[in-house]
């Protein structure tokens, strides 16, 4: 479908030597996504409101869409895909549930569902093809945790792995799905908000944890970490603040360059509150949310906004260069970075 491109991102910024240039997909649906997994440059998946659940398989040309029978009422929060036959979703809310397809999409088996009044699933992510994690909520101050070895099929609770108990009035937020984040070899970080703001490390497939305080803004239900990325075991980023004052800036970006142990503001923050945040390369970072779109080229030090577009999530290709992002009634855009 033909698409647009919104020149106000041709910004020719002092000491920025790229450009970004946004171009609009038409995607056909008009559900709210803050689920997003990009596996090619040709394949992605998108997942929403109302059981929407996208993907595209020509770049973001064209999108299918989908509502898994019976489970149309659900706002699927988070999805992963593998290929173009093969994804996992999970919705926010209950009943929780993980839904697997490998069919494209086609038909849809659930592979877990838990009808706890308390339970509400905020993020996934993959180690390799065969082994995941979910975390949830707290439930009696134990944060719900998830772990699959078989690609998806089966999921089993590991909660008591996690000896350290939340703070009353502790909880992720499931605003893009990306307070989770997995690097090989058994590395997971998990990150949370509201009365109190933490990170939760494991090194060894969430066997084990260690408890990091993370120092961004919190105190209240709506404040906390929102996105995160690690470009590797020590370099990392966390983004959020305050989606009910989505304009203001205070305390809202973080910087890790021990693996979370220890966070440090930037010179120049992000322009508002984001809850998507991805790593381009080492030096160039990308952060959105629903107040606009920020950019630093010197690994996160230096934010400088382009657009006041609101999103809730950004993704980048697994396996190549492309950029989505993705937000209220069915918006989705796709971001080109050039010299």
């Amino acid at each position: 479908m033909k698409c647009f491109i919104c020149w106000l991102f041709l910004l020719p910024l002092i000491g920025y030597a790229q450009t970004y240039d946004l171009v609009s997909l038409n995607s056909g649906t008009n559900a709210s996504l803050r689920g997003m997994s990009i596996v090619t440059d040709d394949v992605a998946w998108v997942s929403g409101s109302k059981g929407h659940i996208g993907k595209t398989t020509d770049g973001g040309k064209t999108w299918q869409w989908v509502q898994p029978a019976g489970y149309a009422q659900l706002d699927f929060r988070d999805i992963q895909g593998f290929d173009s036959l093969k994804a996992v979703a999970i919705n926010a809310g209950s009943p929780a549930y993980v839904l697997l397809t490998v069919d494209g999409g086609k038909t849809w088996t659930e592979r877990y569902k838990n009808t706890d009044s308390a339970i509400f699933l905020d993020g996934m992510d993959f180690w390799d093809k065969k082994n995941g994690i979910i975390f949830g909520d707290p439930i009696l101050n134990e944060m719900q945790l998830l772990r699959t070895q078989d690609g998806g099929l089966s999921w089993n609770p590991i909660s008591g792995n996690l000896k350290t108990k939340l703070n009353t009035g502790e909880a992720g937020f499931a605003a893009s799905g990306t307070t989770i984040k997995t690097l090989p070899g058994g590395k997971v970080w998990i990150a949370t908000g509201g009365a109190v703001a933490q990170i939760y490390y494991s090194d060894n497939y969430a066997y084990t944890w260690k408890v990091f305080k993370c120092p961004i803004i919190q105190g209240k239900s709506s404040t906390g970490t929102f996105a995160m990325d690690f470009y590797n075991g020590s370099k990392g980023v966390v983004v959020g603040g305050d989606y009910l004052k989505d304009k203001e800036n205070l305390n809202n970006v973080l910087l890790t360059d021990d693996g979370g142990k220890n966070w440090k503001r930037p010179a120049k923050p992000v322009s508002g509150y984001r809850s998507g945040v991805i790593y381009v390369n080492s030096a160039l970072l990308i952060a959105t949310g629903s107040s606009g779109t920020d950019v630093s080229k010197d690994a996160g030090q230096n934010w400088i906004n382009i657009s006041g577009q609101g999103f809730n999530v950004i993704g980048k290709s697994k396996k190549g260069k492309l950029i989505l992002l993705a937000g209220n009634k069915g918006e989705i855009y796709k971001l080109a970075v050039k010299p």
